[in-house]
């Protein structure tokens, strides 16, 4: 009863054309835009125990403290190992305390396992502390423990009136 009418099939040659093969060479420099593929983390950088530094560390990576380090450190996960000691600013967004720290700690997620032992100030935005931990300092607790604010500056005193002579 119907028929298929042939007006409007494309013609034998046209889908024989590699039409998409020069649409596709333009993009393949737009692909050389896109993101690597994402790589596989690499490990924690490690301080053994028989490791002493002097001096201030900073990576964006995560670091594993089993020695002794003066000075601060800044990582993006800091773990220090129960042998371990550090005496300095701790910075990171994940610090987690097996051992003992003495200074200042500014973490996103702050963990203070059952041997930690911590001696300054935490400043965090979240906190755990296992029973059994030792700390002695204060907690404050900030959004964005990270930075440190301008507004902790002390606030200038008005001057004193000046003596005539």
């Amino acid at each position: 009863m119907f028929s298929k009418s042939k007006i409007n099939e494309p013609k034998p040659a046209e889908p024989a054309k590699p039409a998409p093969a020069p649409a596709a060479a333009p993009q393949k420099p737009a692909s050389d835009f896109k993101a690597p593929p994402p790589k596989a983390k690499p490990p924690a950088s490690i301080l053994s125990s028989d490791l002493h530094i002097s001096g201030n560390l900073k990576t964006t990576g995560d670091i594993q403290v089993e020695g002794t380090v003066e000075g601060d450190i800044r990582a993006h996960l800091l773990t220090v190992g129960e042998s371990a000691t550090i005496k300095g600013e701790v910075i990171a967004d994940d610090v987690v305390v097996n051992g003992r720290i003495v200074g200042r700690v500014r973490g996103l997620k702050v963990r203070l396992t059952s041997t930690a032992r911590v001696e300054g100030d935490i400043i965090h935005k979240t906190i755990a502390i296992e029973s059994g931990a030792h700390f002695e300092g204060s907690v404050q607790r900030q959004d964005d423990p990270l930075t440190k604010k301008s507004a902790a500056a002390p606030v200038a005193k008005p001057a004193a009136p000046k003596a005539s002579a």
